[in-house]
């Protein structure tokens, strides 16, 4: 095993759950919890790699994935904003239903034929640095570059300007908020939104550049959860949720190539021939994911980790309180 290549690779892996990760940061900014990350990002990687085939256009794609799985999302909006029902019931619902409608329109995609891929290349200069250059700069797809751009700008977004302010305070007091002039339903409907593209993003990413070329009921193999976990293992800052998806894709990529028969060191791998290993290492992730939502779930746990206060909590106008 070469511990650049590993990198290399989790840097591509972790992409994907750094665009699934913003999205759901900037729903739960806003207040709203959206369970149904996993759907979102199923439904984008089958209507991003469908369009892509019939059109032959890989960018088409992107930009279809990203729409059908914001428009998914505003069915978990109209539920939990307008309807003021329980956003952990939605979240889970519109999961089920984002994953059995791409499983249904997307049967026998992966026979259907080649489809263009978005492009890969190596940045001049920068991938000559030692090192660094190989992982970060060294035949990647250019979505990889894109979100090297995205985390710090999401961040300056939430923190430098005033739509960013006014996220941040139709999250933690919509009631303050809506006193001031701010529409706490539209910015929620917007936020959710925005939520839902990124993740059809991510679907989109998995499709049409990490792993490129086919699609099925595994193309997300569960990084839908693990994208909500590290929104409360990030504190719901997007610079630690960058540095949480990365780390997090080297992990998956490292936990497949630990399984071959050589270790990181040239050495002969004792687990190789022993399947429980295997499926102990692949376990690893989603058992931390269910241990961050669990401790997560408690609301002084929150409250230290910095959970925006109207998280979960539905909004009505002219009620005293939050």
């Amino acid at each position: 095993m070469d511990p650049i290549i590993i990198l290399q690779a989790g840097v591509a892996s972790g992409t994907v759950l750094l665009f699934a990760t913003i999205g759901e940061l900037f729903a739960e900014r806003s207040g709203v919890l959206n369970l149904g990350v996993e759907g979102m990002m199923l439904i984008g990687a089958m209507s991003g790699y469908s369009v892509a085939l019939a059109t032959g256009n890989p960018w088409l794609g992107v930009l279809v994935a990203m729409f059908v799985a914001g428009l998914l999302s505003q069915i978990h909006a109209f539920i939990v904003i307008t309807l003021q029902a329980d956003q952990v019931v939605s979240g889970l619902a519109l999961t089920f239903l984002g994953t059995g409608i791409s499983l249904v329109l997307g049967e026998g995609l992966s026979k259907a034929g080649a489809v263009s891929l978005l492009p890969m290349f190596s940045i001049p200069l920068l991938s000559k640095i030692p090192v660094l250059g190989p992982i970060f700069f060294t035949s990647q797809s250019v979505l990889v570059y894109v979100g090297y751009l995205f985390a710090p700008l999401a961040w300056y977004y939430i923190n430098r300007t005033r739509p960013g302010m006014h996220l941040r305070a139709v999250g933690e007091y919509p009631a303050a908020a809506d006193a001031l002039g701010i529409s706490v339903y539209r910015l929620r409907y917007l936020y959710v939104f925005v939520g839902g593209m990124l993740a059809g993003l991510a679907g989109a990413t998995i499709s049409l550049a990490v792993s490129p070329g086919w699609f099925s009921e595994l193309t997300t193999a569960g990084q839908g959860w693990i994208a909500v976990g590290l929104v409360i293992f990030a504190q719901w800052d997007p610079i630690r949720a960058a540095a949480g998806s990365y780390a997090f894709g080297a992990l998956r990529r490292l936990i497949l190539d630990i399984q071959g028969p050589l270790t990181l060191f040239g050495l002969r791998n004792p687990f190789y021939y022993n399947p429980y290993w295997g499926f102990f290492l692949q376990m690893l992730p989603y058992a931390f994911t269910i241990i961050v939502l669990v401790i997560g779930s408690r609301e002084a746990v929150r409250k230290r980790l910095g959970s925006p206060a109207a998280l979960g909590v539905p909004y009505v106008r002219g009620e005293r309180g939050l």
